[in-house]
């Protein structure tokens, strides 16, 4: 192979792609990136097998070949040369690649690109269409309620349902639940469900940007892949099998108590109350108190620590009400739901509490409770 590139935009493909890369293994060549030439281009390509990234790089290509070297090494020097052109020479006896920018000049040992792992491709599928825009916000509002812990595979998921020309994201790890629903820039080929590791998803969210390009999606259940097509990147992932829990039981479905609130206000009266709520198992006590304007009140307190109120104005409708929440779950949800104004729905003390932004139908979050001596 020898081919010549911008270190830009070399360097920008290894960061892409740099995100499959795991920092342990017991499959070594899954450190390295696959170089090929590919039509005219430098593809690059990661992998840790559950998720590979392929980017595209503009590339002068005289000679066509491929090679897989340590990502890393790779990586590192490429971001520490000049902004010039690096000219990119392979050989096979031994497997080695030689870069040149300017007077910068190193021989990396390679591999043999026939042992890197095989990259899935998804060309049968569900096929759905969706702006990068939407995608991000949507991803953003429920990945963070998936569950970190393996001992339920299914909540470390993201549920997704295409139906239409619409869609919906739906995460929980048992003690918290985000549902999102969006709009698709065309009706999709047929209906599908799928639960999307989360790991997948935040990477996905890291490489998207707010602008409008589309996001093509291919998903085959039958193969127990998606694939994510933008810009001059792919990422294929395996999905999740198993039965998502039909979340939609645990939206409660009336309220006793509604009061809404300016996020910004909420949010932080809600951050000061973690910083006293860290050592009382991160309990934050709500009280919602009617009104003319009516308020809210943030109560956090630890015997060996001291406590905190803080309260803030609040648009209540109903009665007088009290809950508790885990101060992280709460200030999470602030963090992300998209919006000036946020209403808070109680019904006891002992039942989910759900926030809803104002002047939208389109997210919902429940939070279980936590069970404190008032």
């Amino acid at each position: 192979m020898i081919v010549s590139c911008l270190q830009e935009t070399l360097n920008k493909g290894l960061g892409v792609v740099g995100r499959a890369v795991p920092n342990r293994s017991t499959l070594p060549i899954t450190q390295n990136v696959l170089i090929a030439t590919d039509q005219g281009r430098l593809r690059l390509t990661a992998t840790n097998l559950e998720v590979a990234i392929s980017t595209w790089v503009g590339s002068t290509v005289e000679e066509d070949g491929e090679i897989t070297v340590p990502a890393r090494l790779l990586s590192e020097f490429v971001n520490t040369l000049r902004n010039e052109r690096v000219d990119v020479k392979t050989s096979t006896q031994p497997h080695a690649m030689e870069l040149n920018c300017a007077r910068n000049q190193a021989r990396i040992i390679g591999t043999d690109a026939g042992e890197f792992p095989p990259i899935p491709t998804v060309d049968e599928g569900v096929v759905a269409k969706v702006s990068a825009r939407a995608l991000k916000a949507a991803i953003g509002q429920v990945v963070f309620a998936a569950a970190t812990e393996e001992s339920r595979p299914v909540l470390t998921g993201v549920k997704m349902e295409i139906d239409d020309d619409r869609f919906t994201m739906a995460a929980a790890d048992g003690f918290r639940l985000a549902v999102h629903h969006g709009t698709l820039q065309e009706a999709a080929s047929e209906s599908v469900e799928v639960i999307i590791p989360g790991r997948t998803m935040n990477e996905l969210n890291r490489l998207l940007n707010d602008e409008d390009e589309t996001v093509e999606m291919v998903i085959s259940s039958a193969r127990g892949q998606a694939l994510f097509r933008f810009g001059d990147v792919e990422m294929v992932s395996q999905l999740i099998q198993g039965s998502f829990p039909n979340y939609s039981q645990l939206i409660p479905e009336r309220y006793t108590t509604r009061a809404g609130l300016a996020v910004d206000e909420c949010l932080r009266a809600a951050r000061t109350a973690a910083i006293f709520a860290r050592d009382s198992s991160g309990i934050v006590r709500l009280h919602i108190q009617p009104g003319e304007p009516g308020a809210l009140q943030f109560v956090a307190r630890a015997d060996e620590v001291g406590e905190n109120l803080a309260e803030i104005d609040a648009e209540v409708e109903g009665d007088e009400a009290k809950i508790a929440f885990n101060a992280k779950y709460l200030t999470d949800v602030l963090g992300v739901i998209g919006t000036d104004r946020v209403a808070l729905e109680v019904t006891t003390p002992s039942s989910p509490g759900v926030l809803r932004p104002k002047d939208t139908e389109n997210y919902i979050h429940v939070v279980m409770p936590m069970f404190v001596q008032w």
